[in-house]
């Protein structure tokens, strides 16, 4: 958790610099692609998709019931893996999109297509931020049960 807030601060801060220098510099600042809150929110449902489907077949597997089916543990480790990963790379990507955002809400407020991608940023933001809590959920589905919990991410597939 603490890797991810440091990586959205760090893209965030480094963002807001960035495009304060480039708008100094007279250049035009790239546009925030309308279609990036919306992937980011399509990788948060797949993730939730995979979290409770291990969730209610982990369930199942605990209360013995009859033909239920277990978890694959090189999948769910798969799944933890690719949670993981996108956690990390959304939450770079919203810390970029938040600087952005930023620097766009608070010098170019008035300009109506700058104040349409200042939204923009905002909604890939909080996507991220889905993104990354959404991995985590499946994380903590996938824990081994009885494990440590120091011993960090990857050690948490079943």
């Amino acid at each position: 958790m603490r890797i991810l807030l440091a990586l959205f601060t760090g893209a965030a801060l480094l963002a807001y610099g960035l495009s304060w220098l480039w708008d100094e510099g007279g250049g035009t600042l790239p546009a925030v692609p309308a279609s990036a809150p919306a992937v980011l929110a399509l990788i948060a449902i797949a993730l939730l998709a995979v979290a409770l489907t291990f969730r209610s077949r982990l369930r199942a597997q605990r209360e013995r019931r009859p033909g239920a089916r277990g978890v694959d543990p090189l999948l769910a480790a798969r799944a933890v893996v690719f949670g993981h990963a996108s956690a990390l790379v959304s939450a770079l990507a919203a810390g970029l999109y938040g600087g952005l955002g930023l620097f766009l809400a608070l010098t170019y407020w008035d300009v109506a297509n700058r104040r349409e991608q200042a939204l923009y940023a905002g909604l890939a933001v909080l996507a991220g931020a889905a993104v990354c809590a959404t991995a985590l959920y499946l994380q903590h589905v996938c824990r081994l049960p009885g494990g440590d919990d120091d011993q960090g991410p990857l050690s948490t597939a079943a």
